[in-house]
């Protein structure tokens, strides 16, 4: 741990892991649960992380098995009773001080972030800063909660009283490791209730890396647990655990589906899945005609929504309608854009996996096979599993000419999840509005106009849980988080994380003397 913690830089990360590399000997990461680290048993099954840069195996993730998360379970309900008494200043002071810790270790996280993930490490240092503030907005917003009141005049006063729930299950994804589990984190523990977390087994560094902060900040044994391993075991256990009182998950729909499966006997546990999405981005003429910087700023805000992160951002914008009267002329600034900002190795980076990387390729085999124009990039090379060297690289890839309806279309229903995005032309407002509700998802939109009327009016109709105007991933962290249709259930953020974490009840006060 001490040697990680000292490798704070690319340099100083890329010779840690040459010298373990040397070794024979990958990191092995260990869980956390009573304040502890704990290596698994060496015949347990582990599960190996490369990086997706080069493709070397650069750590081995323990695989809880149910009786590890069973135990883990026990030990955070054991220590519920304590924290949800705990006075709020006390929880804001603590989660202040893991605010602090990873903010003193901001290089740190993002390099690792950034090894780990694949992303670039501009981008990781803006996702640390997102968790950073993450902690620091739940710690001060317990301490500013307001609560309604009624009376029922001449009989009672009835006032709504907020208690925390219980033992959650945090289940985060591998696109924004440290930023989504800190999501899940901050608000279930200012909100006084304990948990048990499980990131992506692709991506655990961080997760290791914030046990050690939560140890550091000196929250209680057991308050927060932090698991690695897998959905199909460790994921499947925790979930559907007894003892568990609610599930705040972010990943694909599938596995959604699979938790409500799994719980649909225990009514009394709080749900909140964020899901996938399939996200439209809408742009009408007059966002390139009405000024050349109004011009410039939709391109720009239009890549930006399709290839940050390597698309590999549930909110990503990766199917783009655009205005016919002005198509050619976007498809082809677009393309020039795209090609100017977006280049592999420095503003793009690896997507995740072996496994993510023939995904994608599948379905630019499909593009190229079904006569799709590439506007850029072109179908990457096969990569054998065992091969040592090469990493997941993809082109941003810009599509045009891609079927509504039949084989190919595909491309613009499913979730791809990397560098590629299709771009459709459309008539009207109706049309419009038609092609990007045209889909199973509902969890993000960008409308990019110049039109007031346009803003709300075609804003007001798109199934989107979250609707961005001539911006994108601009968020306050009061405002609700989450997706229509099957892009998922609930919401977080500010009093919407309240709902989450508490049970509600209402006390009533007799008015009259007893």
């Amino acid at each position: 741990m001490e040697a990680l913690w000292a490798a704070n830089s690319l340099d100083k990360a890329d010779a840690l892991l040459q010298q373990i590399d040397s070794a024979s000997s990958p990191l092995t990461l260990q869980h956390f649960s009573q304040n502890t680290f704990s290596a698994a048993d060496e015949s347990a099954k582990h599960i190996d992380s490369f990086e997706p840069k080069t493709g070397r195996c650069i750590a081995r993730i323990p695989c809880a098995s149910a009786a590890d998360v069973d135990a883990a379970v026990k030990s955070a309900k054991a220590a519920f009773p304590a924290w949800s008494k705990t006075p709020r200043a006390e929880r804001s002071r603590l989660l202040r001080r893991v605010s602090d810790i990873i903010a003193e270790n901001r290089e740190l996280f993002a390099v690792w972030e950034s090894i780990d993930q694949g992303k670039t490490l501009e981008r990781a240092r803006i996702e640390v800063d997102r968790a950073i503030s993450n902690f620091s907005y739940f710690s001060t917003f317990i301490l500013h909660e307001s609560t309604s009141s009624r009376m029922v005049d001449g009989v009672a006063l009835t006032y709504e009283h907020r208690s925390p729930a219980g033992v959650f299950a945090l289940i985060s994804p591998w696109n924004m490791p440290l930023y989504l589990l800190t999501w899940k984190i901050a608000p279930c523990l200012a909100f006084g209730c304990t948990a048990v977390a499980k990131p992506s087994e692709v991506t655990s560094m961080s997760a290791f890396l914030l046990a050690a902060v939560f140890r550091q900040a000196g929250l209680p044994d057991s308050v927060i647990n932090i698991l690695f391993g897998d959905g199909a075991v460790t994921g499947s256990a925790l979930v559907a655990h007894p003892a568990v009182h609610g599930v705040s998950f972010t990943g694909g729909t599938a596995t959604g589906i699979a938790i409500r499966r799994a719980t649909v006997h225990q009514i009394y546990k709080h749900l909140s899945l964020e899901l996938g999405g399939k996200n439209p981005t809408l742009v009408f003429a007059d966002a390139l005609t009405t000024s050349p910087a109004s011009r410039a700023k939709t391109i720009r805000t239009a890549a930006m929504a399709a290839f940050e992160n390597q698309g590999e951002i549930c909110l990503c914008g990766s199917r783009i309608y655009v205005e016919q009267s002005v198509y050619d002329e976007f498809v082809a600034a677009f393309t020039e854009y795209v090609t100017a900002h977006y280049r592999t190795g420095e503003t793009v980076g690896a997507v995740v996996s072996l496994q993510h990387y023939a995904k994608i390729r599948g379905y630019l085999e499909t593009a190229q096979h079904r006569g799709m124009t590439f506007q850029t990039g072109s179908v990457p090379p096969v990569i054998d599993a065992g091969e040592t060297g090469k990493g997941y690289w993809i082109e941003p890839t810009v599509l045009t000419d891609v079927p509504a309806t039949g084989p190919g279309s595909e491309l613009l229903r499913e979730e791809i999840f990397g560098p590629v995005v299709t771009i459709v032309p459309f008539a009207d407002e109706d049309e419009a509005v038609g092609f990007a509700n045209d889909s199973e998802y509902g969890l993000a939109a960008v409308l990019l106009t110049n039109d007031g009327g346009r803003m709300r009016r075609v804003g007001e109709q798109l199934d989107a849980g979250l609707v961005w105007v001539n911006c994108w991933l601009v968020r306050e962290l009061g405002t609700p988080f989450g997706g229509m249709k099957n892009s998922g259930t609930g919401r977080e953020g500010g009093e919407y994380s309240r709902d989450v974490f508490t049970v509600a009840r209402t006390v009533h006060l007799a008015t009259v003397e007893w």
